[in-house]
């Protein structure tokens, strides 16, 4: 289910800096910060979609994670519950989208409220990521997944004592997948959004209705269930 997230965080990202906001992240929220930061210091007209992303996004991940508490106390299992969420937003991106064809003002009044539901999609998968399948690598946070991969390859090659180069294969066996759905996400959503516009977004939507069958299916195991994987990425 990892690899189906990397792949939603990924193309869902590409798409929103190319087709919305005039060049909005919707994962990668550090991105936003920087090209404010940017506009701000250049004096240049700093966008709406840039200035309203981290409020919507903190917003989105702590009410995700108000939600995962109030489910986990009922005895509830909030992954389904929050895989509900996230496609219905990315759907309902999807549907703010659609009447825009390919001529509009990517920071227009529509194409910035769609952004923005596009963030809270991304806010939600991080948050389900965090508790509803903990001990799982992160899904939209490429550039720590590569950090930790790449310090576990080398500790590998160095041969830094059994047990640390076991734990570093282990570490690199989880990061690898998610790394690798991100970027092909990316290079697919660039070129769906390059070919199709904004219906490529239907891409990380479908994508989210595909994780949302897998959580119901009963070969799915929970990431929650065996001990071994709970052990965070240290």
């Amino acid at each position: 289910m990892t690899v189906v997230l990397s792949l939603i965080a990924g193309s869902m990202d590409v798409i929103g800096f190319l087709g919305l906001g005039g060049g909005l992240f919707t994962a990668h929220i550090t991105g936003n910060l920087v090209i404010l930061a940017a506009h701000v210091a250049t004096g240049g007209a700093a966008q709406a979609a840039a200035m309203l992303s981290v409020p919507m996004f903190m917003a989105a991940l702590f009410l995700a994670r108000l939600l995962a508490g109030v489910l986990d106390k009922m005895g509830v299992n909030s992954l389904r519950p929050l895989l509900l969420l996230q496609f219905l937003f990315l759907a309902g991106c999807l549907a703010v989208c659609a009447p825009l064809g390919r001529d509009f003002d990517p920071n227009g009044e529509t194409a910035t409220i769609a952004g923005m539901v596009a963030v809270c999609a991304l806010g939600i998968q991080n948050a389900l990521v965090q508790v509803s399948l903990r001990g799982v690598p992160a899904t939209a946070v490429v550039t720590t997944n590569l950090s930790r991969f790449t310090t576990d390859i080398g500790a590998i090659l160095l041969g830094e004592g059994p047990d640390t180069v076991a734990q570093a294969r282990s570490r690199a066996g989880r990061l690898w997948p998610s790394i690798l759905g991100f970027v092909l996400g990316c290079a697919i959503g660039a070129v769906g959004e390059a070919r199709f516009g904004l219906f490529a977004i239907s891409f990380p939507a479908s994508l989210a209705l595909i994780t949302l069958a897998m959580a119901w299916a009963p070969a799915f195991r929970q990431p929650s269930q065996p001990a071994a994987l709970l052990r965070p990425v240290r």
